[in-house]
């Protein structure tokens, strides 16, 4: 019998006291004070630091600017954020702060790739999507000019910083605008391999990325194709199509689910728009069952991509189908791996959903 038993107040239901002991768990979580796996002395989200790669962006594109005269980089007061001050130092010249005027950031990086330049313009994503919206349509998709708009910290990475700095529903907002290229980078490695494929990539895009410290899923930088989905691990009982930050929780479910005897596919369907509809379909048919991943608003993102074109393809294959991420609501304050675990988006979530599915 286990050590760590729960004693129940006279006349109370067990039910209860788990309920209540459930409840009592999250909110010290959401405090900073519950699991150890949440929060430690190392880092506020329980990640050690010390072996997860920082952003590469500013590195990257110092290199790629090295031989390629054409990169330019804009950023609105972040540089340390993003670490555009890694291409500060080495491009002086080709590198633009245009101070807390996001919006005006992105006009001005229009502005350059009419003159011949490919800008990467960065800042959090609530402000390049969300604030930026109408010049990223009008000044960049649709004259499709080549700029680069860089969101990151997307998401419910800024955690406690709260409703004005997540970003939940850019993938919703990016998708629907014409022309415009929208895909996620799934970490270090595979940002450098989206950087370089972005240069010249024709018209306009949207390149979201995470907080810069995302897990590893690639040990080299992958061979890739915008606009083709990449399989990460092959499943015969349920395909898990992933975007972003997600790919790496569902590869650890996919995992965990290994060990019950289940084959559980991962797709990382790092490009949302345009979506690669020929991996989904064969996904379906080879599996009967697919569930979709996305530290999005469930809303019209990636999810409900997948979906159209299952219900569109007109092949009248049934397929069980679900989507984990974040509710049409608006998200509460705290750590961000409390947040991952309140809507089931970490590794844990991920499998007790997959596992309802292949029931």
């Amino acid at each position: 019998m286990s050590e760590d038993t729960t004693t129940l107040p006279e006349g109370a239901a067990p039910d209860a006291a788990v309920d209540d002991e459930a409840q009592q768990e999250q909110s010290d979580i959401f405090n900073g004070t519950g699991r150890t796996g949440l929060r430690n002395a190392r880092s506020s989200d329980g990640n050690d630091t010390r072996a997860i790669p920082a952003f590469v962006f500013g590195e990257e594109l110092a290199d790629l600017a090295d031989v390629d005269p054409r990169v330019v980089v804009l950023t609105a007061d972040l540089a340390r954020a993003n670490r555009a001050v890694d291409f500060a130092e080495r491009h002086p010249d080709r590198f633009f702060n245009v101070g807390i005027a996001e919006k005006n950031m992105i006009t001005v990086a229009a502005g350059l790739a009419s003159c011949g330049y490919v800008p990467f313009a960065a800042t959090f994503a609530s402000f390049a999507a969300l604030l930026g919206c109408e010049q990223i349509r009008t000044d960049c998709a649709y004259p499709q000019m080549p700029v680069r708009v860089v969101g990151h910290h997307s998401g419910v990475s800024m955690g406690f910083y709260g409703t004005s700095h997540h970003s939940p529903e850019d993938l919703g907002i990016m998708r629907t605008i014409a022309d415009l290229t929208v895909v996620c980078a799934t970490d270090a490695n595979h940002l450098r391999a989206l950087l370089r494929a972005s240069l010249d990539h024709p018209g306009a895009m949207y390149l979201r990325l995470g907080r810069g410290r995302d897990r590893d899923v690639y040990d080299e930088v992958p061979d890739l194709t915008i606009g083709k989905a990449i399989t990460v691990r092959p499943g015969d009982d349920l395909t898990i199509i992933s975007t972003g930050t997600e790919v790496e929780p569902s590869l650890r479910a996919a995992e965990a689910l290994a060990e019950s005897g289940h084959s559980v596919g991962v797709i990382d369907m790092f490009t949302v728009s345009p979506l690669d509809t020929e991996a989904v379909l064969s996904a379906a048919a080879r599996t009967g069952a697919v569930l979709t991943v996305e530290e999005a608003n469930v809303t019209n993102g990636l999810g409900t991509a997948v979906a159209e074109c299952l219900f569109q393809s007109g092949t009248g294959q049934p397929v069980r189908f679900r989507k984990v991420g974040i509710p049409d609501a608006y998200v509460p304050v705290g750590p961000p791996a409390a947040l991952y675990a309140h809507y089931g988006l970490d590794a844990a979530g991920i499998t007790k959903t997959a596992k309802e599915m292949l029931v």
